[in-house]
């Protein structure tokens, strides 16, 4: 039986609900697109802790292929184009 992958739309929407329940990044200025199952993360974080724990939240989201992270924050990496994919248990 093929399983059956959330639209980009309910993941997004999953996406904003862990960065709003999560209070170490609720006031961080992200932005959030998903695009064929690949999540975009954009915007301006005050910390590079705050920055990998966004990507963190939205790497345990199940059903997205892969994390661009493109956060601004003090010490992090120049914005690139790298797409960080996501590695699958054995799916049925």
């Amino acid at each position: 039986m093929k399983a059956i992958h959330p639209s980009d739309e309910d993941l997004r929407a999953t996406i904003l609900a862990a960065f709003a329940a999560d209070t170490r990044i609720a006031s961080a200025d992200l932005r959030v697109g998903v695009l064929n199952g690949v999540a975009h993360l954009a915007g301006a974080a005050a910390s590079l802790k705050v920055r990998e724990t966004a990507e963190e939240l939205v790497k345990n989201v199940g059903g997205l292929r892969g994390v661009v992270n493109r956060i601004e924050a003090p010490g992090a990496p120049s914005p690139a184009r790298r797409i960080d994919l996501i590695e699958k248990e054995n799916e049925t």
